[in-house]
């Protein structure tokens, strides 16, 4: 068996930008079930850039796996979070090099003048909270979808 290629779904890859709550409702519904180590999680105070290397359930293609009758997809993405004035992780050691995480969802509360925290909660508990100046997101797929490793849809019972 070979990986899946972009073109057997005649889908490009995902190219988003969140920079409302709005926009952010789907990055955070595409992200869902998304798994990361713990040190793929970088932060750039200088360019003040979040950044975290995810391997992402591919929900947008669900229906039609489903349909065909082939495996579920996963696909390295990338997520960016600029102007990004500070960073906290809670319930993980971020220096746990074994750790996988898992991202459940990513709210962003507003504060004032387009200020505001974006929060990715992970499963166990545990939560990253962004202080951002203004609300920007991007989610880039960097790789080819591949058999989710699994072969089910996430689930949280």
């Amino acid at each position: 068996m070979t990986d899946a290629r972009f073109q057997d779904g005649g889908e490009e890859p995902l190219r988003l930008v969140a920079q409302d709550g709005e926009d952010l409702k789907v990055i955070s519904t595409l992200v869902q079930d998304s798994v990361l180590p713990a040190t793929e999680l970088a932060f750039d105070a200088r360019r003040r850039r979040f950044a975290v290397l995810l391997n992402r359930f591919r929900w947008e293609d669900r229906a039609e796996a489903e349909r065909l009758g082939r495996a579920y997809e996963r696909v390295r993405s990338l997520l960016v979070v600029d102007d990004v004035r500070k960073v906290q992780t809670m319930g993980f050691d971020r220096g746990e090099r074994d750790l996988v995480l898992s991202l459940l969802s990513m709210s962003f509360d507003p504060g004032e003048d387009g200020t505001g925290r974006l929060t990715l909660t992970l499963a166990g508990d545990g939560a990253i909270a962004l202080e951002v100046e203004t609300l920007d997101v991007r989610l880039d797929d960097v790789t080819r979808p591949y058999r989710a490793p699994s072969g089910k849809v996430p689930n949280h019972g």
